[in-house]
């Protein structure tokens, strides 16, 4: 009789403790999962490649149109690219190396290439700094990104839509959960939805006079306007953020936002970088950079 109750003592105990094992392997397994270094896209849509038609500067086919000229205005070499598209999955980011992480660099073209995009242009250099928010082709990562202070982040939602805010307004999760295709953090917003053009508040500061300068613009939604303006040379001085502002209104822009400059400062159409490049008036060449925003398949 003793070793009967022995046995079922001891039975207990083994069932007590094989249930407090689970609860922990499943309390780790979920610790583990909210420290995942990305949370994968919600969207599935894929679109066939089309056979499209390139002049010098121009592109179409069934889903994109691309048009680009180049202007000579505020003593800088300016390049607009008037693009339309009817799936804003068209609209892409590519990542240097094709991964995630601070210090992974390429040039512009260099992973533009890798990705057959049709035109390109620099990103907002997220590698650079440990704080902004980063969603790409739906792909939220670093979901405890810390936010970037006063940041004005630029949102593309799945109908093509932009979207600017304060970093401090919101969570990465929250912005992932909005079902939003792209989030860039650099800025500043140069044109807001209600046709407000940037105030320079500190023209003495370096980062708001003049140098090269790459943004993008929405005119509606699937119609967009990449901008990319050479700089810091005796032909190009490059633009202040408030010409880039006035510069973008003329384009009749709903919304413009501000994305890497300077060296940065890559456009790159057909195979190959079609604008001038430079860091210092010096130095000629692309610099190598953590991301790109492309159109492609």
């Amino acid at each position: 009789m003793m070793k009967k109750h022995l046995f079922a003592i001891l039975y207990t105990i083994f069932l007590i403790l094989l249930l407090s094992l689970s609860l922990l392997f499943t309390f780790v397994i979920s610790i583990d999962k909210s420290n995942d270094k990305f949370i994968n896209n919600k969207f599935n849509e894929i679109i066939e490649r089309q056979e499209g038609t390139f002049t010098e500067n121009s592109y179409v086919d069934k889903n994109i149109s691309i048009s680009i000229q180049k202007t000579h205005e505020y003593e800088s070499d300016i390049y607009v690219c008037d693009i339309i598209i009817n799936n804003i999955m068209l609209l892409k980011s590519g990542l240097a190396k094709n991964k995630y992480g601070n210090n992974i660099k390429e040039h512009t073209s260099k992973i533009a290439k890798n990705l057959n995009a049709i035109l390109a242009i620099n990103g907002d250099y997220y590698g650079y700094r440990s704080e902004g928010y980063v969603i790409r082709n739906g792909v939220l990562y670093e979901p405890s990104r810390k936010n970037w202070g006063s940041t004005m982040y630029l949102a593309i939602d799945d109908k093509g839509n932009f979207i600017c805010d304060r970093e401090y307004n919101t969570t990465p999760m929250e912005l992932y959960n909005k079902n939003y295709w792209q989030v860039y953090s650099f800025g500043p917003l140069l044109v807001d939805k209600n046709n407000v053009v940037f105030f320079d508040p500190n023209s003495s500061n370096s980062f708001y006079g003049k140098n090269n300068r790459t943004a993008i613009g929405m005119i509606s939604p699937l119609h967009y306007v990449m901008i990319c303006c050479d700089g810091r040379t005796d032909v190009s001085k490059g633009m202040t953020l408030q010409e880039l502002g006035l510069f973008g209104k003329s384009l009749g822009v709903d919304m413009l936002y501000n994305l890497d400059g300077g060296g940065s400062s890559t456009l790159y159409f057909n195979g190959k970088v079609i604008n001038n490049p430079t860091s210092d008036g010096k130095f000629f060449g692309e610099r190598s950079v953590s991301d790109i925003v492309y159109i492609g398949y």
